[in-house]
């Protein structure tokens, strides 16, 4: 293990450059760039749209300050398959180069034969390319892995920060109504008392206040526990800013999971072109060097043998490449159904946030009117204390949709990979 090379942390592999193999060789292109070569122009489309993916969370913002930690901190498998990833295909990149192999044999006659075998493929139906796309196909899965995992990974400490700041907004609101409530519980009591009241309503009251204190009570152990959590996973403890909703525009990119089908795709006909290419009758060129002379030759042969199921089988591989971009289809129109789901649903709780509030407002504004005919002898107590604990409740879930509508737009943005910026990945 001490003889291996340093490979280095991942997110910096894909601007890392690879090593020339001759004093004449130039190359501009990154690692990733290097390993997943699809094409003349040797730009892998996947490995591209991932570098320049850029996060929507302000970075000076509260939750730029989480993701950051959270990125920063992590430590995924993710991480390690890549690497592994890119160290096959760089181990493939020069398959098409002879290769030497020792070859020791022992004779009737008990003598020793020892030598080298150089062995160059001539046409082998294209399978040393098929095997260095499926390596290059193999770092872009990899990389879109990668890029998942750590835009999960944001995500859910993003939504850990936001449970806490619901949390801690419903106990305020919740706190903030207890106050009034005990005072409509002693002036209920006072009445109760003078006889104006019976003790039915002062039970009323005291199972509004007990209500309230309840809610308050859970959003703060809500709270607690989701810094708790956040601290666990990060190692940080954060204090409690409020946070900027993200921006309503999200460009229009392909998601994760589809770049994810795309990278599978092109691996598995890579696999098929090398279970077909197996299946066919290839050839080689082999030279010997040995301690009794040397030798070459010529080999046309295949690895499994020609028979009468070989058309079956090459019809079944053939068939695999049609499977393959069906999945794609299949992935783009779950992602474009989850984008319009999402979409829809941000508006949708956009709008509950804004009618809460309004309600909350108008209930407010009602409390007021109704206690001025109370103190006039127009109102019941109970009028009352039924309109403030509803002005009370519209504004907790007003609080519910205003954080809703942002965890809504955070999945949004990691099935989109908006929450880490590509090239820090």
């Amino acid at each position: 293990m001490s003889s291996m090379p340093e490979i280095g942390n991942p997110l910096t592999l894909l601007q890392s450059k690879p090593k020339a193999e001759d004093a004449g060789e130039v190359t501009k292109r990154t690692s990733f760039e290097q390993d997943a070569d699809v094409g003349e122009d040797g730009q892998s489309a996947i490995l591209s749209t991932l570098l320049t993916r850029q996060s929507m969370i302000p970075p000076d913002s509260s939750l730029g300050h989480v993701a950051d930690v959270a990125l920063t901190s992590s430590r995924r498998s993710a991480e390690a398959q890549l690497r592994t990833a890119k160290l096959r295909a760089q181990a493939e990149d020069k398959n098409w180069l002879p290769t030497i192999g020792p070859e020791i044999s022992l004779t009737s006659l008990g003598d020793v034969i020892a030598g080298l075998v150089f062995e160059q493929v001539l046409f082998d139906h294209g399978r040393k390319k098929a095997e260095r796309e499926y390596a290059a196909a193999d770092v872009e899965v990899a990389a879109v892995t990668l890029s998942q995992d750590l835009n999960e990974r944001t995500f859910t400490a993003l939504a850990l920060y936001i449970k806490a700041l619901r949390g801690r907004d419903k106990e305020h609101v919740g706190n903030k109504g207890l106050a009034q409530m005990h005072q409509f519980e002693r002036i209920v009591k006072g009445r109760v008392e003078g006889g104006v009241s019976n003790k039915g309503d002062l039970r009323m009251v005291r199972t509004k206040v007990q209500t309230l204190e309840t809610k308050s009570q859970t959003a703060s152990e809500s709270s607690a526990t989701a810094l708790a959590e956040l601290k666990a996973m990060t190692g940080t403890a954060f204090s409690l800013t409020p946070a900027t909703p993200l921006g309503s525009h999200y460009p229009d990119l392909e998601p994760l999971d589809v770049l994810k089908a795309r990278a599978e795709a092109d691996r598995s006909v890579a696999q098929a072109t090398v279970e077909r290419a197996a299946q066919l009758p290839g050839l080689s060129a082999n030279a010997r060097v040995t301690n009794q002379g040397n030798g070459g030759s010529l080999n046309v042969g295949n690895d499994v043998g020609l028979g009468l199921g070989t058309g079956a089988r090459l019809k079944a591989i053939e068939a695999s490449k049609d499977i393959a971009a069906r999945q794609v289809g299949e992935a783009r129109e779950d992602g474009a159904r989850a984008r319009k789901r999402l979409e829809s649903n941000i508006q949708s709780l956009a709008r509950q946030e804004k009618e809460a509030n309004t309600l909350a407002r108008e209930g407010r504004e009602t409390y007021t009117l109704f206690e001025a005919q109370f103190r006039a002898g127009q109102r019941s107590v109970l009028e009352v204390v039924d309109v403030y604990e509803q002005s009370i409740l519209r504004a907790l879930d007003g609080v519910d949709a205003k954080y809703d509508k942002l965890i809504a737009q955070l999945e949004l943005a990691r099935d989109l990979g908006l929450l880490a910026d590509g090239d820090k990945i």
